[in-house]
């Protein structure tokens, strides 16, 4: 375990304080944060119920929850020792001393008081209600990593994962939007939540062998490397499944099959994460597997705008 002290302050080595604190945001895995409430919202805006002012609040909340999550993250797995000299993957910011811990800390807590900022006009339009689950949110983006018993060191970071950067995000961009929920919507929001599992685990994989000596038990952790392999290639699998499960039962538009190539593009990454033993031919997983999240999002989004035909 690290000293919050044993950081140092930024160095003229280290990157300006902009590009630091961007950097700490992981923006290459915003596109999970934003898939959702593009989805969501591109569900409603078919329906002719759709506020763009709304529809930016939605999605800046998500952003600000996730880089909020993100900066907890860099500076808890650093004062819990998960984070070391020795992990392989992009530097964090709190490890490579270019920033204080207190001062990630801080940025974490920054982020999470403008996500509820952007929140407010949200919850007067989805009412009273809506207020819980916005503090819920906050919440769980600190205890991920935080807390005595941080959800991610117990291997329930892949539920969290799913649940929040899937059914909750697209069905209350969508709720938001129409003031209904439908069983279409929740299919619909399968596929970014099966996705960005599958940056998770990609993750997972690579960091197996520091997480290991953390304790950090992610479930690549506790069930081992095989495990995790095939918990990758099943989320892409069944994420390329939502198009035609949305097309045969809920006459979506047949165009969507077009979103169902990120599983032949997969290819190659599953072999990688079957087979790649060194953990630093693992640093491209994540970012290609959050192409996939990217171009499945994209053409989710264009055909179903474009498409004549409505889910019902």
């Amino acid at each position: 375990m690290h000293s919050t002290k044993s950081a140092s302050p930024t160095s003229a080595n280290s990157p300006g304080v902009l590009k630091i604190y961007f950097l700490a945001s992981r923006p290459k895995t915003w596109i999970a944060g934003a898939s959702p409430v593009l989805i969501g919202g591109a569900i409603a805006f078919k329906e002719r119920t759709f506020s763009p002012g709304l529809f930016l609040l939605t999605l800046l909340f998500s952003l600000f929850i996730q880089i909020g999550t993100n900066y907890a993250n860099d500076y808890f797995d650093f004062v819990k020792g998960a984070d070391s000299p020795k992990r392989i993957g992009p530097k964090r910011a709190t490890l490579e001393g270019w920033v204080k811990p207190l001062h990630m800390l801080r940025a974490s807590f920054f982020a999470f008081g403008a996500a509820f900022l952007v929140a407010i006009p949200q919850i007067f339009v989805a009412g009273a209600w809506s207020l819980p689950f916005v503090l819920l949110c906050i919440s769980l983006g600190i205890l991920y990593t935080g807390g005595p018993k941080p959800l991610g060191y117990l291997g329930l970071g892949d539920l969290f994962v799913f649940l929040f950067f899937g059914p909750i995000p697209v069905l209350g961009a969508y709720y938001l939007q129409t003031c209904h929920l439908n069983y279409s919507v929740f299919i619909a929001s399968l596929a970014p939540a099966l996705l960005s599992c599958a940056i998770l685990a990609a993750n997972n994989i690579r960091d197996e062998k520091s997480d290991r000596q953390a304790n950090k038990k992610t479930l690549v952790v506790r069930f081992g490397r095989f495990f995790g392999a095939t918990e990758y290639s099943l989320c892409i699998a069944m994420a390329a499944m939502v198009p035609w499960i949305l097309i045969g039962f809920f006459k979506a538009p047949l165009e969507l099959v077009a979103a169902s190539l990120i599983f032949p593009l997969s290819l190659p990454l599953i072999k990688k994460a079957y087979q790649s033993q060194n953990p630093e031919e693992l640093i491209s997983l994540l970012p290609k597997t959050a192409f996939l999240l990217l171009l499945y999002t994209a053409l989710f989004v264009v055909l179903w705008y474009t498409a004549p035909t409505q889910v019902v």
